[in-house]
């Protein structure tokens, strides 16, 4: 039986991939369950300590791959994290960087909350293309695909063009299984 694929979406935190990996865990030809990378990391405990200046959690990235090893090696999963260069190589069938404008990021992150030095700092991470820079560095080039994510239009198309390269990953690994 064919396994769905592993999708990571990742970007500098405020760029969408929350949304887009809902949207996508909803909207897929094929069964995928979203996992919050963040989100696992504090329920499950998967980290050092809590770095209250930056208001984010130290993790234990060992305590991290042992996690999500099983869960990647079965397929099926949207691994959504705001980097993506710790994951190895042979999970990923598609990595989807995030790119936002760098003012209507900043707009984003002021609206959460953030403290201004965060904002900065992911800022700045945005326009150096930080996190394109992970991906296209740790991952063969033909599966890292780079989408802007500003608004609903670019939601929307980001969720069509992921479900179209869904369907061909599943009719190319059918025919694998096939013996084509």
């Amino acid at each position: 039986m064919t396994k769905s694929p592993v999708i990571v979406i990742t970007g500098t935190p405020g760029t969408g991939k929350t949304t887009h990996a809902q949207m996508l865990a909803e909207e897929s030809p094929v069964p995928l369950k979203h996992i919050n990378v963040g989100d696992l990391i504090k329920e499950k405990g998967l980290y050092e300590e809590y770095d209250e200046e930056w208001q984010s959690y130290t993790v234990d990235e060992d305590k991290l791959l042992d996690e999500l090893e099983p869960l990647a090696s079965a397929g099926g999963v949207i691994l959504d994290w705001h980097t993506c260069d710790l994951f190895p190589e042979r999970w990923p069938d598609l990595v989807v960087v995030l790119r936002c404008d760098h003012t209507k990021l900043w707009d984003r992150l002021e609206k959460r909350g953030y403290p201004l030095r965060k904002i900065q700092e992911n800022n700045e991470a945005e326009i150096m293309e930080v996190v394109a820079d992970e991906a296209r560095s740790s991952y063969p080039a033909e599966i890292v695909v780079e989408l802007k994510s500003e608004g609903t239009d670019d939601l929307e198309a980001n969720i069509a063009s992921i479900t179209e390269w869904i369907k061909a990953w599943k009719e190319q690994h059918t025919s694998d299984d096939n013996g084509s």
